[in-house]
């Protein structure tokens, strides 16, 4: 007997298990922007060794980090920044009970904060850049 598998079928079986909700967003955009900062680490590591080399070394690859692109990254670093530490704040009222019932609000207000401090602190970072 031939099985047949309808379109809404094969769409419930390769989407996430629970859905793609709000909390599950947020959890996985939690652990990118973590990994994130922990490869960022590792880069800005490996730049503090180029003072090894010596002052001249270091002072080159800055240069070369000071174009446009190196400054959006560094915008894109403190979103990053900036939405893991929030979010960890909101994890840790969950933990303790203080925002059950109003998660999703208070993650899209998070959200909307990260933005805007991004916005605010990342212009003058570009501003910078272009001038």
């Amino acid at each position: 007997m031939k099985e047949v598998v309808r379109k809404d079928m094969l769409y419930k079986s390769v989407k996430f298990r629970y859905g793609l909700n709000t909390g599950l967003f947020a959890w996985i955009l939690h652990r990118l922007t973590g990994l994130a900062l922990v490869l960022y680490l590792l880069l800005h590591l490996t730049v503090l060794s180029s003072l090894a080399r010596g002052p001249e070394s270091f002072n080159n690859l800055m240069a070369t980090m000071n174009i446009l692109i190196f400054k959006v990254l560094e915008v894109g670093l403190f979103g990053v920044f900036a939405y893991h530490g929030l979010n960890g704040i909101r994890v840790i009222m969950s933990d303790f009970g203080m925002e059950s019932k109003y998660h999703k609000g208070l993650f899209w207000a998070l959200f909307a904060v990260v933005i805007i401090v991004v916005l605010v602190g990342g212009y003058p970072i570009i501003r910078h850049a272009l001038h």
